[in-house]
């Protein structure tokens, strides 16, 4: 269920640091609306990391000016069936998913972000077979989720095969739409 979310950065708005939890911490005052929730969805290499540390510069200052604007982010869940299943059961009602921030990129240019950016990461899972599998995992797993909220009208796609600032521009976009 929610068992190997605990990589997932929940940045807990109003504090300056991003917990690493497997179970999803909330702290707010009861009388303040539930917290919401945006999901960042994409495939490997699609840039969710990197934007997701300058999203959570642009929320803190946001929760700096609006302390009721009380908004988690969570990076790179719900990646499959059994993690979306999990967070449904475990928070209904306790918060809601505001919508999912999808990077979409074409998989030749992710395999090679993820190609140049094993060059200096060490990361063993950053080579061309490692990221098939890996994107093939994406597709059958991560792909229907991503679709599931699409049919809702949740999701915010992004082209992220666009510059870091190009992407990052288009994220501030849709956070200052949302609010």
């Amino acid at each position: 269920m929610l068992s190997g979310c605990g990589r997932r950065l929940l940045h807990v708005l109003g504090l300056s640091f991003p917990l690493l939890t497997c179970r999803p911490l909330f702290l707010w005052p009861h009388r303040l609306m539930k917290p919401l929730v945006v999901f960042v969805l994409g495939g490997p290499g699609a840039g969710k990391g990197t934007q997701c540390a300058r999203i959570v510069e642009e929320m803190d200052q946001t929760m700096a000016a609006n302390a009721q604007k009380n908004k988690f982010l969570i990076d790179g869940f719900p990646r499959n069936q059994d993690n979306l299943q999990g967070w449904n059961k475990t928070m209904d009602g306790k918060a809601e998913v505001s919508f999912v921030l999808f990077f979409d990129c074409n998989n030749e240019i992710c395999i090679e972000r993820c190609l140049e950016r094993g060059k200096s990461s060490g990361r063993s899972d950053d080579n061309r077979e490692s990221l098939e599998k890996r994107i093939q995992t994406y597709l059958q797993s991560t792909k229907p989720i991503i679709d599931l909220y699409e049919e809702m009208g949740k999701v915010k796609k992004i082209d992220a095969s666009k510059s870091v600032d190009e992407v990052f521009d288009e994220v501030v976009k849709i956070f200052d739409k949302e609010g």
